[in-house]
């Protein structure tokens, strides 16, 4: 990523513009009880909580998707490749629909190969909120650079993302299988099968950093590849988007509620502010969701970390990443990015040791309970969310 058309950062922080966008969408937003926040919260998989704060480095490969600094990045043995493997690996125990985006780009090194992750938990749902990170780290010619691990650039969204999914997999799957049963009646006014309209897509871009300098066509390798690509992906007159719409017919981006995208998180330090007016309302739910979570003592707050989350609204557009070729076609963007950059950002220090525990943990449970609480999840009356095996599973009490 990078900060466009630097301002001194005390007129960045009064600064707020109203947007381009010529309406703010929102829709309903599940508001989840005290007890059903505190079940998401406490449905930690077993590798976080046989972690602790000495011991972070159990995480790093290839639970945070880095690279292992033993492989060059573009050596035969590509560490990348084992990544992708794992990614995948998990999304295919947790029953996900996968889809891989694969290219060739020219890069200032010469020409590079590239895949998108993308991971679906109903594809035949006529709407998604995505939610996305990239998991490339930076590359680095000379030694000790190129052993550049990336631990909150991009590695620990890459995990959360992870996290996210395997424990609203057995939600968004009791809530299939209730439908299906012919059971999805209105719940605290929500319908379920309206609900279920839209699902949740995870995707992990590639090549997001610069070669060399970051400019229009050395960065964001991946997200520009597939935003063009979806966007010349015409939808199937069978799609319920194209029923309803006769011109011009609708494209892959137009099924995007909002592209949710994470980075430089999981340190001790972070500030998130909201650069785009038309998900102001979304920002603030994710802000309740910290604000909610803190209140009931269900994260551990470090000294001097109480509020995350600012009320100033910042300038559109300022910070250049994987959304900005989405941003351009229209898609609605939240962009939760830690600024200013953490002090580690693209020094061989971004490693472990720049991640905090507390920090990553109480990332998990703020993005449990927002999406949740935008798809209409919630373990229902009288289930829990428990282990099975190496998996997460809705029980009944």
């Amino acid at each position: 990523m990078r900060l466009l058309e630097p301002v001194p950062l005390i007129l960045i922080t009064l600064l707020s513009l109203h947007s381009s966008q010529a309406e703010v969408q929102s829709r309903d937003f599940y508001t989840l009880s005290s007890s059903e926040v505190r079940t998401l919260a406490e449905s930690d998989p077993p590798q976080w909580q046989d972690v602790n704060e000495g011991h972070l480095g159990k995480l790093l490969v290839p639970r945070l998707a880095l690279r292992i600094s033993e492989v060059s990045l573009l050596g035969p043995t590509d560490s990348s490749a084992l990544v992708q493997e794992y990614i995948s690996t998990v999304f295919s125990r947790l029953g996900w629909h996968e889809e891989k985006d694969s290219f060739t780009d020219t890069t200032p090194i010469g020409q590079i190969d590239f895949t998108n992750l993308i991971y679906t938990f109903d594809p035949s749902a006529p709407r998604k909120i995505v939610l996305a990170a990239h998991f490339d780290s930076k590359w680095f010619p000379n030694y000790p650079d190129n052993q550049f691990v990336g631990a909150t650039d991009s590695a620990a969204p890459c995990a959360m993302l992870l996290d996210l999914a395997e424990n609203l997999t057995p939600l968004l799957r009791a809530r299939q299988q209730r439908i299906e049963a012919g059971q999805g009646i209105l719940r605290d006014g929500l319908d379920e099968e309206e609900a279920a309209e839209t699902t949740l897509q995870i995707l992990f871009f590639d090549g997001e950093e610069a070669f060399h300098d970051w400019t229009t066509t050395d960065s964001i390798y991946g997200a520009r590849h597939l935003a063009q690509r979806w966007e010349d992906t015409i939808l199937e007159p069978d799609h319920p988007l194209a029923k309803r719409r006769y011109a011009p017919l609708p494209n892959v981006l137009d099924t995007i509620d909002v592209l949710v995208l994470l980075d430089l998180l999981g340190n001790s330090r972070s500030r998130i502010s909201s650069y785009y007016r038309e998900t102001d309302w979304l920002f603030d739910q994710l802000s309740e969701a910290d604000r909610h979570l803190r209140q009931e003592g269900l994260v551990e707050v470090e000294a001097g970390e109480e509020g995350w989350f600012s009320s100033q609204r910042q300038r559109r557009g300022m910070i250049g990443d994987d959304h900005v070729p989405f941003v351009e076609r229209g898609v609605s963007i939240l962009h939760v990015i830690s600024f200013p950059f953490p002090n580690v950002w693209h020094r061989i220090s971004d490693d472990a040791s720049a991640l905090s525990l507390p920090a990553l943990r109480r990332w998990n449970r703020i993005l449990r309970v927002f999406t949740a609480g935008y798809l209409g999840l919630s373990p229902t009356p009288g289930q829990r969310i428990a282990r099975h095996g190496d998996e997460l599973v809705c029980c009944s009490v």
